[in-house]
């Protein structure tokens, strides 16, 4: 199995029903890297051809990961049988870098905390601990979601082989070889059709990488292939702090990873900025679309079904705001911020669920600061935590989901999440 050519390592085909989830410590501890101040060291991968595992670690190296320190520490897996490889190729007349995972035989399945006790007992750098596991668990999530099954109950087949863990694990060694304190990424895009899978035929995008990149900003090519794997969304998915354009920066380095495939005159790379980030107010933000209607006619339980189906349709926000129109009648304002690229999806869903005869959009500018997402446990429930500058609130949808498991008051779950996360730390 290889990720090079985009049109493998489906893992959603692959769930045992008698999976038995072993060595569940190997998943304690598992974060996504804590939002880091400005001056950090950032990695942003461009992905307009998409993404897969092989072109990320390629792209890293590229951009000046040492391959053979990236080997010597892969060596440290408890596997054998595998050598990685890599040649600079050219691709629509771009050089890029091309890894060559090879394995001396077929794939067994791997439950995810297999490969999660595999990666623990290599014993690498705490970053590169964590975000490898972070990664494997967003595979067993997403997984999860697609068959209705606990996380851990998803046996790997695909992305639990040797080469899949190698182009994981390898990319995650590459970012710490690099200093990277927070990893960035453009909106993702994907190609078309279908992708034939050892259970049978896909459409693509393939059923897992829509689940990665649910809250993630994409888009589609008229290209008949598959250009983002499971793989490759899953380390997005992971480890990206900040989704959009590049950064503000004061570039470093920077690195084209090769996929296999030829895409006519679209080349086929995945590319990586590596810069020390700079958050200076001065610096352009990012666009976004203000769209507005008034509405007068409408009831409470439609517009909060409305602002739901805005923030479904890809809005940033979505809120409401009372107002007193003309002949005092009163009403709201329905408010809905998009990226450029959204804001007609979401004008459509705005005019559609209000039934509002005209809607209002200003151009502007957003600049947000840094982010990440954390799990913790509260008697035995996990609770998403989101960071922020070394501020910490938990999740809302996950606090209720855990105080109504365990008979507790929101508040106090909520209290408790936020109390473990600063105790982790």
């Amino acid at each position: 199995m290889n990720d090079h050519d985009h049109s493998h390592e489906h893992t959603h085909d692959h769930v045992h029903d008698d999976a038995v989830f072993e060595g569940t410590a190997a998943w304690e501890g598992v974060t996504v890297p804590a939002a880091p101040s400005s001056n950090s060291t950032v990695a942003w991968f461009h992905c307009f051809s998409g993404i897969a595992g092989d072109m990320a670690l390629g792209a890293l190296i590229d951009a000046g990961a040492d391959v053979d320190e990236i080997r010597s520490m892969l060596k440290q897996l408890p596997v054998g049988g595998w050598s990685l490889e890599t040649e600079t190729v050219l691709r629509s007349g771009i050089a890029g870098t091309k890894v060559h995972v090879h394995t001396e035989s077929a794939p067994p399945a791997r439950s995810a905390a297999v490969v999660a006790q595999i990666v623990a007992d290599a014993g690498p750098p705490d970053r590169v601990h964590r975000r490898a596991l972070a990664t494997f668990r967003a595979l067993a999530e997403a997984e999860g979601r697609l068959h209705r099954q606990p996380p851990e109950t998803v046996h790997f087949h695909e992305v639990g082989a040797l080469d899949a863990i190698i182009d994981v694990v390898g990319a995650c060694i590459a970012l710490e070889l690099l200093g990277v304190d927070e990893v960035a990424s453009s909106p993702v895009a994907d190609g078309l059709g279908t992708v034939r899978a050892a259970h049978g035929v896909l459409p693509v995008p393939v059923p897992a990488v829509v689940s990665l990149l649910a809250d993630a900003p994409t888009y589609g090519l008229d290209i008949p292939r598959e250009l983002t794997t499971p793989t490759g969304a899953a380390l997005l998915a992971a480890n990206v702090v900040q989704w959009g354009p590049m950064p503000a920066m004061t570039i470093r380095s920077a690195g084209f990873g090769a996929g296999t495939a030829d895409l006519g005159d679209r080349p086929n790379l995945t590319r990586v900025v590596i810069g020390t980030r700079s958050d200076s107010p001065s610096v352009e933000g990012q666009p976004v679309v203000l769209l507005e209607a008034n509405v007068d006619d409408v009831t409470g339980e439609t517009l909060a079904y409305a602002i739901d189906a805005l923030l479904d349709a890809g809005a940033h926000d979505a809120w409401l705001a009372p107002i007193i129109m003309k002949k005092g009648r009163p009403a709201h304002i329905v408010s809905a911020l998009a990226d450029p690229a959204q804001a007609a999806a979401v004008r459509e869903v705005l005019v559609r669920e209000t039934g509002t005869m005209g809607v209002r959009g200003t151009q502007l500018e957003r600049w947000p600061q840094s982010r990440a997402f954390d799990t913790v446990d509260v008697d035995g429930q996990a609770v998403r935590v989101k960071v922020t500058a070394g501020r910490v609130k938990a999740e809302h949808d996950d606090a209720a989901q855990a105080a109504r498991a365990l008979g507790l008051p929101l508040r106090e779950v909520t209290r408790r999440a936020e109390q473990a996360w600063r105790d982790a730390q």
